[in-house]
């Protein structure tokens, strides 16, 4: 064989080390994400001991949990939304937020990537939505109505009446 067909079978080769390198690294990331759904479930399903006698039976409600930190801006960002959420969705769906850098483990059982991550999970705490990064109220409100969730809608600002006039009224 010539030094030519050498190279021509070179290019041939290296293409199908990178359709490996391709497929291996695919294959990898699902086990991952099949991984991190499991990992969620378990924590979720977890049992906590409560005293019967003092429990009260309510409804399950789906719950929106936000992982992020104190210290990380877009987390910051998540706040004032996540606190309005808490307070208008009552009844409706759950908030929680739990901080990655005071409970490293959550981090671990949620298998995150990156925060903020905020995870969608049905009542039964089936996960069915993570999102990586901020994500603003509307869109929020938007993702559970694509679940089923009717969620309320923000109290609108109350506008005052204006006072009368007193020089109107004198005639």
């Amino acid at each position: 064989m010539s030094a030519d067909s050498n190279e021509l079978r070179m290019p041939v080769a290296g293409r199908w080390l990178l359709v490996a390198v391709l497929a291996a690294g695919v294959c990898f990331a699902l086990h991952l994400r099949t991984r991190r759904l499991a990992q969620t479930r378990q924590f979720l399903q977890a049992e906590t001991p409560v005293d019967a006698a003092t429990q009260v039976a309510a409804p399950a409600l789906p719950k929106l949990v936000d992982l992020g930190a104190g210290t990380c801006v877009p987390c910051k960002m998540m706040v004032p939304i996540l606190e309005e959420l808490s307070t208008e969705q009552k009844g409706i769906f759950e908030v929680e937020f739990i901080d990655v850098r005071h409970n490293p483990e959550a981090g671990k059982t949620f298998a995150i990537n990156l925060i903020p991550t905020q995870i969608f999970l049905d009542a039964e705490k089936k996960e069915l939505f993570r999102n990586e990064g901020f994500l603003a109220k509307e869109d929020i409100l938007a993702k559970w109505r694509e679940f089923g969730v009717e969620p309320r809608e923000s109290a609108e600002p109350v506008e005052a009446e204006p006072e009368p006039d007193p020089a109107e009224g004198e005639d």
